[in-house]
């Protein structure tokens, strides 16, 4: 049988998401807010109701999460998760058109000395990530409020329109976004630190063979090594960042203490050792404001075993950071 209308179909379906997206940035930003929020809010609801496989991902996630919680809790829990979610888009659509003065007010940062006090020393910062609320917005902060550019990895999407217009809209908020293709990126990512200068990387989910495992939510999950790496072999501060959303139209973000680099042990043990500190500092953000994890796709290492539970569907995804790699 001949592959062309298949080749065909992928083709259409690749034309219509970046149709989409493109749509979602040319309309949703002149919308006027309370309407945007409201029509994001009615999607998300929508889609919460059809009970698809991406819903069910992060109900049975946020079930690792919550573990006492009810059935009728975890359906609340991951009918917020999707509004959180679609927040996050309508955000994400309306971000360039934010002035400064709207981003400064949209987001409140605890900590944040330590990440101006890590750079002051000049030895460059590594902020790690997971995916929570909106990291897009928290870059906008960096570069807008701090004045501080930073690099960031992403993920080659499809059709490569849409990966072109992800990197266009980053690099519009002062970002430095390198594509995510092998071990390229992690030797600019050490140089941009060497230089003292600041890396962020998502770093919550990763299913490559040079992933790290850690003990999450009481269960072994894989995360990427890239930024214990990078902070080992740079010198650099490596710093955990959680976000979560409240009532309000603030975000709160949250900068962690510093993961150290262990004294002694071989480069793995000390890996393992400052990835396993980052899974533990992210598992205290995700369980304070669990209805804002976007994981809508499989972690733990038991459920990517057995995959006959419900797997992650065709639903919008951000391009992210993973890891680098030495």
């Amino acid at each position: 049988m001949s592959d062309a209308p298949a080749d065909g179909r992928t083709g259409l379906r690749d034309r219509l998401v970046d149709s989409l997206y493109g749509l979602g940035w040319a309309v949703v930003k002149k919308l006027p807010e309370p309407v945007a929020r409201s029509l994001f809010r009615t999607l998300a609801d929508q889609v919460w109701k059809r009970r698809g496989k991406g819903v069910l991902r992060l109900e049975a996630n946020l079930a690792r999460v919550v573990p006492e919680a009810s059935p009728a809790r975890l359906a609340a829990l991951s009918r917020a998760g999707m509004r959180s979610y679609m927040r996050y888009w309508m955000e994400s659509f309306r971000l360039p058109t934010w002035t400064p003065e709207r981003i400064k007010k949209s987001i409140d940062v605890a900590d944040a000395h330590r990440l101006t006090d890590g750079l002051d020393t000049g030895r460059g910062v590594i902020l790690a990530l997971p995916h929570l609320a909106n990291w897009d917005l928290a870059g906008a902060w960096v570069t807008t409020d701090l004045k501080v550019p930073f690099t960031t990895v992403a993920e080659r999407l499809r059709p490569e329109t849409l990966y072109d217009r992800f990197v266009a809209y980053r690099e519009g908020l002062g970002m430095e976004v390198l594509p995510h293709s092998g071990g390229a990126a992690f030797g600019t990512l050490a140089r941009r630190l060497r230089a003292g200068g600041l890396v962020c990387l998502v770093a919550d989910r990763d299913l490559s063979a040079s992933g790290v495992e850690v003990t999450f939510f009481g269960d072994t999950a894989r995360m990427p090594a890239g930024p214990a790496l990078l902070a080992q072999q740079t010198g650099a501060l490596l710093l955990p960042v959680t976000l979560g959303y409240d009532d309000t139209p603030v975000m709160r973000a949250r900068i962690h203490p510093p993961v150290e680099v262990p004294e002694s042990g071989s480069r793995a043990e000390r890996t393992s050792a400052m990835t396993q500190s980052l899974a533990d500092a992210f598992a205290t953000g995700i369980a304070e404001h669990p209805e804002d994890w976007h994981m809508l796709q499989r972690l733990w290492l038991a459920d990517l075993e057995n995959r006959e539970g419900p797997a992650a569907e065709g639903m919008p995804q951000a391009p992210h950071t993973p890891e680098g790699r030495s």
